[in-house]
């Protein structure tokens, strides 16, 4: 029998799953905290301040990780 992961052991995994995408393009994003089912993180590198990042958070790093947490609501940039 496989142990279910915890919420916040998903979110990290999906984080780590991410986060070589974005230091691709000299970006990267740090887990800032969890709050119930929100998820708060920072942009940095070529990240940070880029024009791109909110859409990046919304349609890439959330959708990505809604399909794998189902109960997540939201992932929010923190500053």
């Amino acid at each position: 029998m496989t142990e279910e992961k915890t919420f916040d052991e998903k979110v990290k995994e999906c984080i780590d799953e991410i986060r070589p995408l974005l230091q691709r393009d000299g970006g990267d994003c740090e887990l800032i905290s969890i709050e119930g089912k929100t998820v708060k993180i920072k942009f940095q590198g070529a990240c940070q301040g880029c024009p791109g990042a909110a859409m990046t958070l919304k349609m890439g790093i959330e959708r990505h990780m809604r399909e794998k947490i189902p109960e997540l609501e939201e992932v929010i940039a923190a500053n």
